[in-house]
């Protein structure tokens, strides 16, 4: 019997997920900072301003760091998700193309995503991998069957 790596690769997609949340939580500090920024520059802004001078609204670069955090928040959060679901099907052996598609999106995440999207492709390229996510998929649905036949 061949071996395979998926339990190992089911833990380090949960590991590269929680990873993940600490990017998702630098970007809520970082939107945080740019809040504060905004705050105290717009505080600044209106103490000291000459109102015969006001010509239009004034530039706030907090808010450039608060749209700036939001994106990183938002983007390590999908990316967070994506890998803890994809640990999840490798654990349950379903859904080949997805992990196949987080695996690629991994490699666009720096060193860890491409080292962890690149040794992923290659295993799940393997035929016998491949033939037991189909195993499993197939007793998945013989399962639902037969749980839809006894339910009517």
């Amino acid at each position: 019997m061949k071996t395979n790596n998926l339990s190992l690769f089911k833990t380090l997609f949960l590991v590269k997920g929680l990873l993940g949340i600490f990017g998702f939580l630098f970007g809520l500090i970082y939107a945080g900072f740019g809040m504060f920024m905004g705050s105290t520059v717009g505080a600044f802004q209106n103490a000291f301003q000459d109102p015969s001078l006001a010509a239009g609204p004034n530039f706030n670069p907090g808010y450039i760091f608060l749209v700036i955090g939001g994106f990183i928040a938002l983007l390590f959060a999908v990316i967070s998700t994506l890998n803890f679901l994809a640990s999840s099907y490798i654990g349950k052996q379903k859904n080949h193309s997805f992990i196949f598609v987080v695996s690629i999106l991994n490699c666009l995440t720096g060193i860890l995503g491409i080292l962890l999207g690149i040794f992923a492709i290659i295993e799940l390229q393997k035929a016998e991998v491949k033939a037991l996510f189909e195993e499993a998929e197939e007793n998945t649905s013989i399962l639902d069957i037969q749980t839809t036949v006894e339910r009517n």
